[in-house]
C-alpha cells in the first residue's frame, strides 16, 4: 500500500517515513507526530515503553482490502493484536474476524462484534475453545485434524448445526522464514493433499449431518511478497473441489486462502501489491473453475500483519549509551519482552530519534533490549545520530502486529500499554501491566 504524508518532509525525511503510517508529518526536525499526536507527547503521557496505534491508518487498510476485494469477505486475523476497540474498528468496517482461542473469541463478543461473523481457527483447539465457539454461534470453524471432527459433532449434539472449513496444506513453500511458513508438507498445520488425509477428513466430516462443509481452507505462511504462491494454491484448492465434486457430488461455496500479505519493516523492502494480488487471484480463481466446470467460490481472505502492522510504533526511552568491542549499544526501557520477533524471525527494524532534531551525523548503532540475553537486540547496525544520548526517545514503526500479542512477562517487567491517536486527540487502549498484575497471579508461598 502507498502511503502519502500530508506535510512536505525535511530532506531524506520522506524516505525514511516511507513506512510509517500516512498521518506521519514532522512539523519541526525531529518532532514527529501521528495522527496529528507529537510522539514525544504520547511518551511524556503515558511512560514508555508504550505502543502508539494510528486509528485512522487501520481503518484506511481496512478500506483498502474492501476495495481490491469487493467480492471477497475479509477477515481480520486477530492474531496479529487484538483488543476492544480494534475488534469495534473491524466491525465498523466491515470486516470479519479469525481468532484462534476461546479468549480472542470471548474479548471480541465483550466488544460487541457479531459472533456470526467470527471464524475460529488453531492447529489444537481446546474443548473449552470448541465449547465456547459453540455457545457464541461462530460462523465457521475450521478443522485441522482428524480428531477434530468426532469431538465436534459431539459438542454440536444430534440436533445442532455447524458450518465447518477444512483446512488443506498445499505443499507451497512461502513466507519470509522458516518459522511462519505453513504451507509445506512438514508442519503441524491442517491436512495433506499428497498423502490422502484431507480428502479421507472430507469424506468423515460428510458423514456428520450436523456439520455442514462450506469450503476449504489453506495459509501459506507468512511475510509473502511474491504473488506466484497464492496463484499456485488456487490451482491446486480448486483442483481438490474439482475431486470432491467428482467423488462426491459436492460443489463447496467457499474458499479461504487465509493472508500471509507481507510489508515493508524498513524502507526499500519490498510489499505485497495487493492490487495486482487481487485481480490475478480472481483470474486464475475463475480460469480454474471454468476448466473444472465448477461455479467461482466466494473467497475469504485474513490479512492481519498488513492492517495492524504499519499501523503501530513503539516507544522507548535511551537507558545507556556504551561502545565496547569496536560496536555502540544503545540500551532501551523494552526489548524482547515487548517484541520478541527480532529474536524469533531475525526482523529487522529502523528505529528513528523522535522529539529533537539530533546531530546531521549519523553513525550505526544497535539498539539493544533491557533483557538479560543476548540475543535482546531490537535492531541491528542502525544508523542513528552519533549524539544519541540516555534520556533521548527512540521510535521503532511497523510495530502494530505481533508485538503485544506476543508479549511475555520475562523479569517480571510488565507488558506495555497501547494508545491510540486520532484526529490531534490521543486516548488509551490498554493500560500498562502493573506490578500489581503481577503479584496478584503469584498465590502460594
Amino acid at each position: 500500500m502507498t502511503t502519502v504524508h500530508e506535510t512536505s518532509l525535511a530532506t531524506g525525511a520522506a524516505e525514511e517515513l516511507s513506512v510509517w503510517p500516512a498521518s506521519t508529518a514532522e512539523p519541526r526536525p525531529g518532532d514527529l507526530t501521528v495522527g496529528g499526536v507529537a510522539l514525544a507527547e504520547v511518551a511524556g503521557r503515558f511512560g514508555t515503553p508504550v505502543y502508539v496505534l494510528d486509528e485512522a491508518e487501520v481503518r484506511r487498510r481496512c478500506r483498502t482490502y474492501r476495495d481490491v476485494f469487493p467480492e471477497a469477505e475479509v477477515h481480520y486475523a486477530a492474531k496479529a493484536f487484538l483488543c476492544r476497540a480494534m475488534a469495534r474498528w473491524m466491525d465498523e468496517e466491515g470486516l470479519g474476524l479469525d481468532v484462534c482461542s476461546a479468549g480472542e473469541l470471548e474479548l471480541a463478543v465483550a466488544a460487541g462484534f457479531p459472533a456470526g461473523r467470527i471464524v475460529l481457527h488453531g492447529n489444537a483447539k481446546t474443548p473449552h475453545d470448541l465449547k465456547k465457539a459453540l455457545w457464541y454461534g461462530v460462523g465457521r470453524i475450521v478443522i485441522d485434524s482428524p480428531s477434530e471432527i468426532a469431538r465436534l459433532a459431539a459438542a454440536v449434539g444430534p440436533d445442532g448445526h455447524q458450518k465447518v472449513m477444512v483446512r488443506i496444506v498445499p505443499g507451497i513453500s512461502a513466507g519470509g522464514h522458516e518459522k511462519i511458513r505453513t504451507g509445506t508438507e512438514d508442519q503441524k498445520f491442517g491436512l495433506s493433499l499428497s498423502d490422502g488425509y484431507a480428502q479421507h477428513a472430507i469424506a468423515r466430516i460428510l458423514d456428520q449431518p450436523q456439520l455442514e462443509l462450506t469450503g476449504l481452507h489453506c495459509h501459506l505462511g507468512s511475510q509473502i511478497t511474491e504473488i506466484k504462491p497464492f496463484l499456485s494454491a488456487v490451482r491446486r484448492m480448486v483442483g481438490l473441489m474439482a475431486r470432491l465434486h467428482e467423488q462426491h457430488g459436492l460443489v463447496l461455496p467457499e474458499l479461504d486462502l487465509g493472508g500471509g500479505h507481507g510489508i515493508a519493516y524498513r524502507p526499500g523492502e519490498p510489499v505485497l501489491d495487493l492490487t495486482r494480488l487481487a485481480r490475478r487471484v480472481r483470474a486464475e480463481l475463475a480460469d480454474a473453475c471454468a476448466a473444472a466446470r465448477l461455479p467461482v467460490p466466494r473467497l475469504i481472505i485474513e490479512p492481519g500483519r498488513a492492517i495492524a502492522g504499519p499501523s503501530g510504533i513503539a516507544l522507548y526511552h535511551v537507558v545507556s549509551v556504551k561502545r565496547t568491542g569496536g560496536r555502540t549499544f544503545v540500551a532501551v526501557d523494552g526489548g524482547m519482552s515487548d517484541n520478541p520477533r527480532p529474536a524469533l524471525y531475525g526482523v529487522r527494524y529502523a528505529p528513528r530519534l523522535v522529539g529533537r532534531a539530533g546531530s546531521a551525523e549519523r553513525a550505526p548503532m544497535t539498539v539493544v533490549g533491557r533483557h538479560c540475553e543476548a540475543g535482546d537486540v531490537v535492531a541491528a547496525d542502525v544508523p542513528l545520530p552519533a549524539d544519541v544520548r540516555v534520556g533521548d526517545l527512540l521510535a521503532v514503526p511497523v510495530a502494530g502486529a505481533y508485538h503485544l500479542s506476543m508479549a511475555s512477562g520475562y523479569n517480571l517487567v510488565g507488558r506495555p500499554p497501547v494508545a491510540a491517536v486520532r484526529d490531534g486527540r490521543v486516548r488509551l487502549l490498554v493500560r500498562r501491566e502493573s506490578m500489581e498484575d503481577l503479584r496478584s497471579r503469584d498465590v502460594g508461598m
